[in-house]
């Protein structure tokens, strides 16, 4: 084992169960070498050099395509993490998986900060890169650490609770008229009045709607849950009209080719339409957001708004519970007929307390005179 130096290049010898290997430190720098060469020395001692001998050989592209292929199997999940797949590719594309370290992981966050990423938006990149290097482990076993898990990122995702006032559902409503072949109004409608997510809707069929009981029946690709909700006449009235011209597809909403819409150019579009509104900062989902909103501001109960939603457990939708603090009053008003219960018993013992002194006081003078008389 040494370090000696070929074609202006230092190389590292290291010979392991009669096995020589040799290992080019791609620098000039003496220095920079010797560094290179107790790293490695260190690594051996602590018996992780060849643990990642793996490591060396695998890129960032192999494990993600990897990644994507065999872990990855929702569409659009998929479609979900490309754009922060190509960020990663940005920083890390090219590298093998033993260069990505912590020190790496840190730089790529400071540099998405730098272009005023949001730090739900970074998180979420991060969380993809330590994803994929969890099957890397536990599954392929390239490597046995995870460099993401050695890195406290301080990032918070903070929750965004945005819905639509009255005045804003008008405006965006005006905006929509005539986008997607007159559909885009109609599946903002549906949203607003169903809770549905965007993939719920652009996947829903005439199959799985019963115009006669006002109920639809949806399964979210997220949870792999089907719930049945209820259908008010707002959203009757917009499927009622649907329903006089429908696409042998199936859906209810389609595009030109009657096929299912496809969620980016419904988003597009969407997003065209919050811009004409002039609404600031307003997604399709938050379309859901404001179903759940509104009925906790109706002071409908959480645990209804969280089947409605289709949530698994009902604190995901806790978030919602400070829109209506009026629905608590009554559990608060429970301790009020326990005070004027209390109040009532302490003012009923003060009066017979007060009435036995008067008796004894008005009694006295009645027992002395007879007792006088009787002597």
């Amino acid at each position: 084992m040494g370090l000696y130096r070929r074609d202006k290049i230092y190389w590292i010898s290291i010979t392991q169960d009669g096995r020589r290997t040799q290992i080019s430190t791609d620098t000039e720098n003496k220095k920079l070498a010797e560094r290179i060469y107790a790293k490695i020395l260190m690594e051996i001692q602590e018996g992780k050099y060849f643990q990642n001998a793996l490591a060396r050989t695998k890129t960032f592209d192999e494990m993600m395509t990897r990644y994507f292929t065999e872990c990855t199997n929702k569409q659009s999940t998929i479609e979900r993490k490309r754009d922060a797949l190509t960020h990663l590719q940005t920083v890390f594309s090219g590298r093998t998986i033993s260069e990505i370290t912590p020190e790496s992981i840190i730089d790529y966050k400071l540099k998405r900060k730098q272009e005023k990423a949001a730090d739900s938006t970074v998180l979420n990149e991060i969380r993809l890169l330590s994803n994929a290097f969890n099957a890397a482990i536990k599954t392929w076993r390239w490597l046995k650490e995870n460099p993401v898990s050695q890195v406290k990122l301080g990032l918070k995702a903070g929750k965004i609770d945005r819905w639509l006032t009255p005045e804003e559902e008008t405006k965006l409503l005006e905006a929509s008229y005539g986008k997607m072949n007159g559909q885009l109004a109609e599946i903002i409608v549906i949203g607003l009045n169903t809770g549905m997510s965007q993939e719920e809707i652009i996947n829903l069929k005439w199959k799985n709607i019963d115009l006669q009981r006002m109920t639809l029946t949806t399964t979210r690709e997220k949870t792999n849950d089907t719930r049945t909700i209820p259908i008010n006449q707002t959203a009757f009235q917009v499927l009622m009209e649907r329903s006089k011209v429908k696409s042998i597809s199936g859906y209810v909403f389609f595009n030109g080719a009657n096929k299912k819409i496809d969620r980016w150019k419904l988003k597009n579009k969407f997003n065209e339409a919050v811009r004409e509104s002039g609404i600031e900062k307003f997604r399709f989902h938050d379309l859901r957001h404001s179903f759940a909103t509104r009925l906790a501001q109706s002071g409908v109960d959480i645990y209804k708004i969280s089947k409605l939603l289709g949530h698994k457990d009902v604190s995901t939708t806790q978030r919602y519970a400070h829109h209506y603090p009026e629905s608590l009053r009554s559990s608060v008003e429970l301790l009020d007929s326990a005070t004027i219960l209390l109040q009532s018993k302490k003012i009923l013992n003060a009066d017979s307390t007060e009435q036995t002194v008067t008796a004894c006081k008005e009694k006295r003078p009645l027992q002395g005179s007879n007792l006088r008389h009787q002597v």
